[in-house]
């Protein structure tokens, strides 16, 4: 009743308000606002192209655009309102920014005001939702809410819980806000590349950019921008008043670089810092601060970072249990969190390397500059200089965290006073040969050394004077030969990697209280010297995480790989493990005598099994993420049940040159449910990868990643019946050197790849079509939702992708088409494939294609790109 009431009331408050209004004063469908011009075929302008995809499909409700702030995501959001293509699929666009404070009343109020509906009511928010519901009822709309900084309940604004074919895009610095929001789609917005930042730079300082001395400047200020459109149109205003006088743009410049007098600066920074303030704990702002040590766009290992954060004690609780069994895996999951925050509100990026991170260059001077302001926490951070010369004594004193890495120095001081000192990165200088001896006296307090990929043979007996050392990084340092004898006195060290040296296990033997020991097949000797190292390993009875590598051609002998197996089982904290067994024998003695293994699932393992050198150890990097569990099997024959045991557990599959197994199923395909990744390369035997017709039940069912390469008798994918829930989750699938393939998709395959996003297939010269009409009868025009990207390389007798245009293609995005000279028709008319922007080919090859209507070319003229040189999947 009471609910009737005060619906009843707002009806005489708007019936009061609404007596003699025209109809002209309802809104309009959609109401331009001013937007900054987006460049087509800019990554700004492809955001744009992805929403108005994604706003034509009806399984798609809420789209989330995320990003740093300033990389163009209310420019987008503008551009978004002002779209005629937009304004003709809705009734109404409504364009609400949020504000920090009062969200819910300043987006409601926003979009009462669009829709001219009395603000000033004295109605609360559930009322107003009630107005905003009863005014949009009936109508089809699109809803823009902007700048979100918390978490809205769309619903308890608007009221709209049942209109279906409305849409709303948020756009946040949050990702994970978007994904509370039950964002449909994410969009990540991330800074211009060098190209689109110089254009758009230029387009906004006009002509004087042209005139000489002032175009080599304008790449180092651009290059300063880091890629924000924000920070990009903030200081090109600056600098467009410098006109033509070159000795004022450098000066401007030398005040960029000190984020001086540079106006527009400061609303950046403001905003920037507003990220990190916000941080919700001194941990994450502390873990934010160490990327500053690293060069911009730095790949940056994620195992070493995090061991680098717990080092330097920026982990929380990390040590608050002496006792607990394997405190170095918890602080390192403790890590992955506070990193996935980091990513989050985009402090951090991802790299296109997986096991990576990264830190734009406006943020790593952020960085720098906020460490310059906290009085324990000083930086001297000089990566990738050139630097000839170590800096000063005065420097060295000063500084709390110290990175020269990756420059050309040849020597270091005798002695520094740095008793402060915690952090020290030395690597990549390839020009250091020699330590002083005397160089670590003074750094009783350090607890990060990283001396990888120098030139040093040796290392001074100082060194075992840090005490407080808890990570040593001497990888790849391939002319080192010997460490102190007083190493034993480093008793805080936890992390140790001598990968690729020639230190000889013994002489590590006494750092019994490692955590972690990364280290090579070489490190164990050869010969007779190999013998002397037996027994060193089992030695280590805290150790949580263990690493052996193959590193050379030259192999221990399977009796001695046996042996040092035997004592890896042995340890009984073990969390994580990459070895290399030459035979599934000594592969079998591990997992029946390790107490670990017995234990479950608490070991995260990278086995490699089988005769084999380092590349194929490596094989499975690039699928690689930290919590896989990774078996490359190279080299063997038949089935044997101790894969079976291992394929239970196993994330990430390599099978390389086996023998005795026509088809996966004799691998012991029905342990495969946690499967990943798969890959299958030289395997002569296989001729279809599943036989449908022997199993009961679906298969593969966890399946992302299927690349195939080099199976010369492969003739198809599927045999037989496709069981309900094989392949659903499969995203990608190559194809390469399978010259008796005719068939990819057999009858029932596609209606099982629903999300299926990249296909490639090269070199298959069997192929005549991707999708084979005679197994594919009724397909469903909806079929293959999600295909993103289609690569078809040296397909000679390939006629057709599919027989007619039939299909919509909604997700296809780009096409890459090389050597196939009988297709000469593309499946695509003047309404499918929407979100195409991209064709690749040979310009003869494109213009011998026949068109239903010429107009279905025209409209894909634009994105079709001549093909340069030969591509690869």
């Amino acid at each position: 009743m009471a609910d009737k009431h005060w619906q009843v009331k707002i009806l005489l408050e708007e019936g009061k308000l609404k007596r003699g209004v025209l109809v002209a004063e309802l809104p309009e469908p959609m109401r331009k606002i001013h937007a900054p011009k987006i460049e087509d075929n800019s990554s700004l302008h492809k955001v744009i192209e992805d929403v108005v995809s994604f706003l034509d499909d009806k399984q798609i409700r809420i789209i989330g655009i995320w990003g740093r702030v300033g990389t163009g995501k209310t420019t987008i959001m503008q551009n978004l309102n002002n779209h005629k293509d937009i304004a003709k699929i809705f009734d109404i666009v409504i364009w609400a920014p949020v504000s920090k404070e009062g969200c819910l009343e300043k987006l409601q109020g926003a979009i009462m005001q669009r829709l001219k509906l009395n603000v000033e009511s004295t109605a609360d928010i559930k009322g107003n939702a009630w107005r905003i519901s009863k005014e949009l009822k009936g109508k089809k709309f699109l809803i823009l809410v902007d700048e979100i900084f918390d978490l809205i309940d769309l619903h308890k604004v608007m009221g709209i819980q049942g209109n279906l074919e409305s849409k709303v895009v948020l756009a946040s610095r949050l990702r994970d806000i978007c994904k509370d929001m039950d964002a449909d789609e994410l969009i990540n917005v991330k800074p211009l590349s060098d190209h689109e930042a110089f254009n758009m730079f230029k387009e906004k300082v006009g002509r004087s950019i042209h005139f000489p001395g002032i175009k080599p400047v304008t790449e180092l200020v651009v290059r300063e921008c880091g890629g924000l459109p924000l920070l990009i149109d903030r200081v090109a205003r600056t600098f467009r008043k410098k006109e033509r006088n070159v000795s004022l743009w450098r000066d401007a410049l030398k005040n960029l670089r000190r984020w001086e007098n540079t106006q527009g600066m400061d609303e950046v920074l403001e905003f920037l810092r507003f990220c990190y303030d916000n941080l919700d704990s001194d941990a994450k702002k502390v873990c934010f601060l160490f990327g500053a040590l690293y060069p911009k766009e730095y790949d940056i290992y994620i195992d070493y970072l995090l061991e680098c954060w717990r080092a330097q004690g920026f982990i929380p609780n990390a040590d608050e249990s002496i006792n607990d069994k394997n405190a170095f895996r918890d602080a390192r999951d403790k890590g992955h969190e506070i990193l996935d925050d980091l990513i989050n509100v985009s402090l951090l990026e991802s790299s296109k390397k997986r096991k990576c991170v990264k830190m734009n260059k406006v943020l790593l001077d952020m960085a720098l500059k906020i460490s310059s302001q906290i009085g324990d926490s000083k930086f001297l951070a000089k990566p990738c200089e050139g630097l000839e010369e170590p800096p000063n004594h005065e420097e060295w004193k000063k500084a709390s965290r110290i990175s020269l890495m990756d420059n050309e120095l040849c020597s270091l001081p005798e002695t520094v006073d740095c008793c402060d000192l915690l952090t020290l990165l030395l690597q990549k200088n390839k020009n250091l040969c020699v330590i002083p001896k005397f160089f670590f006296k003074s750094m009783i307090s350090l607890r990060v050394l990283d001396l990888h990929g120098t030139s040093i043979d040796s290392l001074p007996s100082s060194l075992s004077g840090l005490i407080s050392l808890k990570g040593l990084y001497l990888n790849s340092c391939s002319n080192l030969v010997e460490l102190p004898t007083q190493i034993e006195e480093l008793v805080q060290l936890e992390v140790l990697d001598i990968r690729g040296t020639k230190i000889s296990l013994v002489q590590v033997r006494c750092l019994i209280w490692l955590k972690c020991l990364r280290i090579s097949l070489s490190n164990f000797g050869t010969g007779s010297h190999t013998q002397n190292q037996l027994g060193n390993v089992s030695r280590f009875v805290s150790l949580e995480e263990f690493s052996v590598v193959i590193d050379s051609s030259k192999q221990l002998s399977d009796k001695i790989v046996e042996t040092i197996a035997i004592e890896v089982a042995s340890l009984e904290k073990l969390t994580s493990l990459q070895f290399c067994f030459p035979k599934v024998d000594c592969l079998e003695i591990f997992i029946t005598t390790s107490p670990v293994w017995k234990k479950g699932s608490c070991l995260t393992f990278q086995f490699a099994v089988g005769d084999h050198d380092s590349t194929y150890f490596q094989i499975l990097k690039s699928f690689d993420y930290p919590s896989y569990n990774c078996l490359t099997l190279v080299n063997s024959e038949g089935v044997n049940p101790v894969i079976s045991k291992v394929l239970m557990e196993t994330h990430a599959f390599a099978l390389i040159n086996h023998k005795g197994a026509s088809r996966l199923l004799e691998i012991s395909i029905e342990n495969m449910d946690n499967m990943l990744v798969c890959l299958i390369e030289r395997c002569d035997e296989i001729e279809t990868i599943i036989n449908g017709d022997v199993i009961t039940k679906g298969v593969l069912e966890c399946l992302e990643e299927l690349r195939i390469n080099n199976v010369p008798n492969l003739e198809s994918i599927w045999q037989g019946r496709v069981h309900p829930g094989s392949l659903t989750q499969l995203t990608t699938l190559t194809l390469t050197k399978c010259p008796k393939l005719k068939i990819i998709f057999s009858n029932g395959m596609i209606q099982q790849l629903p999300e299926l996003q990249h296909l490639g297939i090269e070199e298959c010269h069997q192929i005549e079509e991707i999708i084979m009409e005679s197994e594919n009868i009724g397909l469903e025009s909806s079929s293959l939702p999600r295909l993103k990207t289609l690569v078809l390389l040296d397909l000679p007798k390939l006629r057709s992708i599919w027989v007619n245009d039939s299909l919509k293609w909604p997700s296809l995005q780009s096409i890459k088409i090389s050597m196939c000279d009988r297709l000469k028709r593309l499946p695509f008319n003047l309404i499918n494939a929407t979100r195409l922007r991209f064709i690749e080919g040979q310009h003869t090859w494109w213009e011998e294609l026949v068109w239903e209507v010429d107009a279905v070319k025209q409209r894909l003229q634009p994105v079709f790109h001549s093909q340069r040189a030969h591509a690869s999947v």
